[in-house]
């Protein structure tokens, strides 16, 4: 029995492709040394076996392996969970707290998403690869660890390093030793194996008969693009599974649980398709448009209160120009200035200012995130999820935009 045998019966790998066994392979050959690892690969093709088999095979097997999820902290706190903090050293820290990178000490350390780090994250991180040394959040103490690091992404580190979202001289120390782990559609030989193994966990877990495959759905199967790789194959084995009474699957009832998509490259991490984007905002378009129809009912409700009441208005152009909505100021005040004044109103003409400037896109959903986050008194959480965005892509489009945030 081989030793790339014997790890794949360890971890439950499963496949025999040789892009798999030539990956697997460089772990096994890395993973005695100290030096830095780089796994990358699509979203859902398993990287995160990698950093295990090296941490098992390495010296350092009896010390702490600690994985982090780098998307899945918020940037303003990333630091403090990496290097610590001290005591009140910002707004909660009623304590003490030692980082994951001090907590690793003597161990190894898995960075997935690696690429999601924040630019002064990055910096602290690049320290730390070249001379071990770090500094708490809110000390001056400069603190030493002894820690392997092995990080994983599903982007093009070198499209993020050309677009300034990554930088360079950490790529080259974190890619000492680059893995590149196979999509399933670069071995399709091994999805029966997989789709069979998934199959055989549902069925014992839940104490029914395995589905098995015929030859025309176990073609269709390894002719499939699967965008979503290992991840996506577990899932339609899953459905199939609990939902087909049938224990014999064809490829017309496969065809079910498959839907249709193109061959084209997947998407990098990240990234929305267009169809998202675009539904992402129209909303924003809609929700802009619905604003300035009830600020155009208020201005009517307001104008007709003055007419129906009587009062005076001496100055009348100005009066209407300060009730507009500063983004439709322009394009109404000619329907204002429009109507005939009285001769002793000579400043009315200073309402001819400027010409009108059509909104782009971008002032509209500067305005839209301005609204939402004066609606939710600055709380970005809320005003992201009335925005149907993420925090991080509030706070992304807050920067970009240049919007002041005194949250």
């Amino acid at each position: 029995m081989t030793e790339i045998t014997t790890v794949k019966q360890r971890f439950g790998i499963i496949g025999n492709s040789p892009l798999l066994d030539r990956a697997l392979e460089v772990a096994l050959r890395v993973a005695p040394t100290d030096l830095t690892v780089l796994v990358t690969g699509e979203s859902g093709v398993g990287k995160e076996f990698f950093p295990q088999v090296i941490h098992a095979y390495s010296a350092r097997k009896h010390s702490k392996y600690i994985a982090v999820n780098c998307a899945a902290i918020p940037e303003g706190t990333i630091d403090s969970e990496l290097f610590g903090h001290e005591k009140g050293s910002f707004t909660g820290a009623v304590e003490a707290r030692k980082g994951y990178f001090e907590e690793a000490d003597g161990g190894t350390i898995f960075l997935d998403e690696v690429a999601e780090l924040p630019h002064p994250t990055q910096a602290r991180l690049l320290r730390v690869l070249q001379t071990g040394e770090y500094i708490r959040v809110g000390s001056s103490k400069v603190q030493k660890t002894n820690v392997r690091v092995v990080a994983a992404t599903n982007m093009n580190l070198q499209e993020a390093i050309a677009q300034g979202r990554f930088r360079e001289d950490l790529y080259y120390r974190l890619g000492t030793v680059p893995i590149t782990v196979p999509s399933l559609r670069e071995r399709p030989e091994d999805i029966p194996l997989l789709f069979r193994k998934f199959a055989a966990d549902v069925a014992v877990q839940y104490r029914m008969p395995a589905v098995t495959l015929d030859d025309a759905a176990r073609e269709m199967l390894k002719n499939y693009y699967w965008r979503g790789n290992i991840r996506q194959l577990k899932n339609v084995a899953e459905q199939i599974s609990a939902i087909e009474q049938t224990r014999v699957i064809t490829s017309e009832v496969l065809a079910k649980y498959l839907p249709p998509q193109g061959g084209g490259a997947p998407m990098a991490a990240g990234t929305m398709r267009m169809d998202d984007t675009m539904s992402t905002e129209r909303e924003l378009l809609y929700k802009v448009l619905f604003d300035m129809r009830a600020d155009i009912n208020d201005l009517k409700r307001m104008i007709s209160e003055l007419m129906k009441g009587g009062v005076p208005c001496p100055e009348p152009v100005r009066d209407v120009k300060a009730l507009l909505p500063t983004t439709a100021q322009s394009s109404y005040v000619p329907a204002v200035a429009s109507y005939p004044q009285p001769p002793v109103y000579a400043e009315s003409k200073e309402v001819t200012d400027e010409p009108p400037r059509e909104m782009t896109k971008a002032d509209m959903q500067r305005e839209q995130i301005i609204r939402a986050l004066r609606r939710n008194n600055g709380r970005r959480r809320e005003a992201a999820a009335e925005l149907f965005m993420s925090e991080r892509t509030l706070y992304r489009k807050i920067k970009e935009l240049g919007i002041e945030d005194n949250s």
